[in-house]
């Protein structure tokens, strides 16, 4: 995945979660590795892991939860880029309700996961390199009217 700062995020075939069969299988997150690195964050900010959900169709992401001394914080999974996102509740879709990542995030990081940002999250979609997106994406992305970088990311489209 390339994200160069100067022309914003490259959004990856595969991130909306769409795919043509012609194009092979997208990549998959494991939920092993996802269970490895929650352990690993839960033990960093000396909490527990709370419930956690594989992704089904049609999220693009399994959910989980840190529990640390002062809150619950919800931790999004993409399904199939090694992406981690942070938000205060349980949702289907989200648009621009994500969390700056607590201090224990780096848990993620230190496990080979890409810790984004709420900043980098709530971009505005027109300042993502979007090229790879095809028109059934675009018709979602209209259809839905996503507006966000983590809205594209973190949908349940059908």
């Amino acid at each position: 995945m390339a994200d160069d700062e100067s022309t914003g995020f490259r959004i990856p075939r595969g991130a909306t979660g769409f795919c043509h069969a012609k194009d092979g299988p997208l990549p998959e997150t494991g939920l092993p590795a996802f269970r490895t690195a929650l352990y690993a964050a839960a033990r960093a900010a000396g909490g527990e892991v709370g419930e956690l959900e594989e992704q089904t169709y049609p999220l693009t992401f399994h959910i989980a939860a840190v529990i640390d001394d002062a809150r619950e914080f919800v931790v999004l999974c993409h399904a199939h880029h090694p992406w981690i996102a942070f938000a205060e509740e349980r949702r289907n879709w989200y648009a621009d309700e994500f969390l700056a990542p607590p201090p224990w995030a780096h848990a993620f990081s230190d496990l080979g996961f890409t810790v984004l940002d709420r900043a980098r999250l709530v971009t505005p979609l027109s300042e993502a390199d979007t090229s790879v997106l095809t028109r059934a994406e675009w018709r979602a992305v209209r259809s839905y009217g996503v507006t966000t970088l983590g809205g594209v990311l973190f949908n349940a489209w059908d």
